[in-house]
């Protein structure tokens, strides 16, 4: 974000009239703007447009004028950018701390002001923002398309800068069900920070930690595990990030009053660095759930519960709805392996009251089959067959077919207890046809690993 370069100046007609402009105003005639580099009829030819003034000349004019090179090349006065950088790390901060229609209001006023003045970093900065509101707020649609265009206004940009956008665009299409798109964009992307040698840990972090959700949704356990190590492994080691970005942000509020723009420019990076760090904590948590995963897989449920109650204190404190929900069907998991199915199935209906087929099928199904398992041991086998059927429904829509071959096997072993010898084996044929799928749960190889 420094100041601007050849490539991104206005035409020379347009510089000429602002030099003219500044020069009437401030009172000065062509010889006293022109000395004692320059001649008055070269100013004279740089004012009529004629001429395409050099950077030099530019530095020149700029002293003479009293005003910013940017301003002078771009017509923008360093001092807007400073202040429109100010306001969205404010709304990075909103948006942080969970007041999400607030953080969507202040992004949208954002947006309008940068593509006014052509700012096209600002741009990106404001669409991801409004990208990262409709993913909390579940409007995935517009979403997906918010990351879209922040991604287009960075075309010409290194991969490490493009990765928010790209990431939002992944998650989008995971949490609309497109499990495959997904972990192929986040993979493709890894693999080219990895073997491209652009070592960026954030975005690394952010890409590792996104697709533990659509690996695990895969059956593709060992790699969500693999990714959940290397997040953390790469997560950066702050105390509380919210305090020190506050400070950041009042330190460059202070500086823009001075007119010491650059110094404000570099706080406000850092605090802006902070505050993503702040939404990367959803993507720690879904660490901390991965661990819990493991750790209940490997039959250590006291750490798990650990573990995954961390996960969703984290996911909670930033009301990512869908994700939390996630968790709370491991953490209802874990509690009733621990004896504790009351309480797993008060957890479960809740997340059910948070969950349709268009958001978070896969978790639905997810509930759906714990509690059919739930009313099985209770003996309430017409519940159970309700539960695993309403689970099949949700997962043949979601095309999860690791988890679909696994229902039938239950729904057909109930079938099979309650006598429906028939009817069991076409539910197992169904699972076996899901569990032979070409391509369904195989991934291409893992992305290559990071240098921690």
């Amino acid at each position: 974000m420094g100041g601007a370069g050849v490539g991104e100046r206005d035409d020379p007609g347009t510089i000429g009239r602002r030099v003219q402009r500044l020069r009437v105003e401030r009172g000065l005639t062509q010889r006293q703007l022109a000395e004692p580099v320059y001649t008055p009829a070269y100013i004279s030819t740089l004012e009529s447009g004629r001429v395409r003034p050099s950077d030099d000349a530019l530095r020149h004019l700029a002293g003479r004028l009293g005003v910013a090179f940017d301003e002078l090349a771009t017509g923008r006065s360093a001092r807007l950018v400073t202040e429109l950088r100010l306001r969205l790390t404010e709304a990075q901060r909103t948006l942080a701390v969970g007041e999400t229609e607030a953080a969507a209001g202040q992004y949208a006023e954002l947006l309008a002001e940068a593509e006014t003045h052509g700012l096209a970093a600002e741009q990106s900065a404001a669409l991801l923002g409004l990208g990262e509101c409709a993913l909390e707020t579940g409007e995935l649609v517009p979403g997906r398309e918010y990351f879209e265009r922040a991604e287009a206004c960075l075309a010409g940009a290194p991969l490490p800068a493009r990765v928010p956008a790209l990431r939002g665009r992944a998650v989008a299409h995971y949490l609309a069900g497109e499990l495959r798109y997904a972990v192929y964009l986040l993979e493709t992307a890894l693999d080219e920070l990895n073997r491209g040698g652009l070592h960026d840990p954030d975005a690394l972090l952010l890409l590792y930690a996104s697709a533990i959700g659509p690996y695990m949704d895969m059956g593709a356990h060992a790699r969500a595990a693999q990714a959940a190590e290397f997040a953390l492994a790469l997560a950066p080691q702050s105390g509380d990030p919210a305090l020190v970005a506050r400070m950041h942000r009042s330190v460059a509020r202070t500086l823009v009053a001075e007119g010491r723009l650059a110094e404000a420019d570099a706080s406000l990076a850092k605090a802006a660095e902070l505050y993503r760090g702040l939404q990367i904590r959803t993507e720690l948590a879904n660490c901390h759930w991965m661990r819990g995963y493991v750790y209940a897989q490997d039959g250590r449920l006291e750490r798990a519960e650990e573990e995954l109650r961390e996960a969703l204190g984290m996911l909670t404190a930033k009301r990512a709805a869908l994700y939390s929900s996630q968790v709370t069907v491991e953490l209802a998991d874990v509690l009733h392996r621990r004896g504790r199915s009351d309480e797993a199935a008060a957890l479960l209906h809740d997340v059910l009251g948070h969950l349709s087929p268009e958001r978070g099928a896969v978790h639905a199904a997810a509930a759906h089959r714990l509690l059919g398992i739930i009313a099985e041991d209770a003996r309430r086998t017409e519940d159970a067959e309700e539960h695993y059927v309403r689970a099949l429904s949700l997962l043949e829509r979601a095309g999860a077919a690791g988890d679909l071959a696994d229902l039938c096997r239950l729904l057909g072993d109930l079938l099979r207890r309650t006598g429906r010898v028939e009817a069991a084996l076409d539910a197992y044929r169904t699972g076996l046809g899901h569990r032979t799928a070409p391509g369904t749960t195989t991934l291409g190889p893992a992305p290559a690993q990071p240098p921690l």
